[in-house]
């Protein structure tokens, strides 16, 4: 009974020791700083269906993250880490075709690429390719 007990704990704590070590990281198509921000919503405003950041539009409205985005955010319990291009090529030493969803667990995964996220209609459905792409809890 011991044994078995002990081995469940081991077991349990390897499965969250497994969750909280990966890092969900989020890449906009969008340069750093306060001058590119204001580009960014003017861009927004003046011509919606031309900025280039799809997963910036599938997550904030004009000024604000979505609401949806937010809870979700919240609820699924891992970190996540969100950089613009220049952040991510600055810490990570890498380029790539941006946005961009990378899965870090050691080393850096991507799980969605330009191309998918581009083809996302709306949040909810970001929210389930989000899930999908993620390893089973299990």
């Amino acid at each position: 009974m011991f044994i078995k007990k002990w081995t469940c704990g081991i077991v349990g704590y390897r499965k969250h020791f497994h969750l909280n070590a990966m890092t969900l990281i989020f890449v906009y198509n969008s340069e750093s700083g306060p001058i590119s921000g204001l580009l960014d919503i003017g861009h927004k405003i003046i011509s919606p269906d031309t900025y280039q950041c799809s997963l910036c539009s599938l997550t904030h409205d004009t000024f604000s993250e979505k609401e949806g985005w937010k809870q979700f955010r919240k609820s699924l319990g891992m970190p996540m880490e969100f950089l613009h291009r220049d952040e991510f090529e600055k810490k990570y030493g890498r380029t790539d075709v941006y946005p961009l969803i990378l899965m870090k667990n050691g080393d850096l995964r991507v799980i969605m690429k330009k191309e998918e996220i581009d083809r996302i209609e709306n949040l909810e459905k970001l929210i389930e390719a989000v899930k999908h792409a993620l390893p089973e809890k299990a």
